[in-house]
């Protein structure tokens, strides 16, 4: 069973940077499929980036391509979200997800919730303009 834990999310004025972390608490292997959603209220969850966790090989929103980088550590115990040049549109609930169905790999650049069946709890993050 993987356990994820976000950390806290925060406030940051419209240009600011700001760091997401998610604490992986079980096995993951290599094909495992992981990934950054956001909600705002009234909208459905959005796909952010993913990575595959054996390779690192990273995908993006076109939304944040260019600002937001996602990275997991050499253990594979964290998953980052690393966000730069924030808008106040960037401004949401984010969570951290795990995709671990056969073939998690091959679905990762898509970014689609249902493939995600592990939830981290989410992170606020406001943008002040």
């Amino acid at each position: 069973q993987v356990q994820l834990v976000a950390s806290k999310g925060g406030s940051v004025q419209a240009g600011g940077s700001l760091s997401l972390s998610c604490t992986i608490s079980g096995f993951i292997y290599n094909s495992d499929c992981m990934a950054w959603f956001r909600q705002v209220p009234g909208k459905e969850r959005e796909g952010v980036a993913s990575i595959i966790m054996g390779n690192s090989s990273a995908y993006y929103a076109d939304s944040v391509k260019g600002r937001f980088a996602i990275s997991r550590d050499s253990a594979k115990t964290t998953l980052y979200l690393q966000m730069n040049s924030l808008k106040p549109e960037d401004a949401a609930m984010y969570y951290c997800g795990l995709d671990r169905k056969l073939g998690s790999q091959h679905r990762c650049p898509a970014l689609r919730e249902p493939n995600f069946t592990y939830w981290g709890q989410g992170a606020q993050v406001t943008v002040s303009s």
